[in-house]
């Protein structure tokens, strides 16, 4: 249950949004292109951001820089 304290743990890196153009999944109402947001973990595929509600979501790499 390490991810319950993701929200508070020091940031990895930030990244910025490129695009919000989702194949399967809706995610422009959680991230705006060109905002910087901060990683707080990471792993092959994901990151994992503190996004637009405040709360911390995984997201497939392609959509950041």
């Amino acid at each position: 249950m390490i991810h319950l304290n993701w929200k508070n743990a020091p940031t990895v890196k930030t990244v910025t949004c490129e695009h919000t153009d989702a194949k399967k999944y809706l995610v422009s109402n959680v991230l705006t292109v060109g905002k910087e947001y901060e990683v707080k973990n990471e792993t092959e595929e994901f990151y994992f951001v503190i996004d637009n509600t405040g709360h911390v979501g995984g997201y497939y790499k392609e959509y950041f820089e």
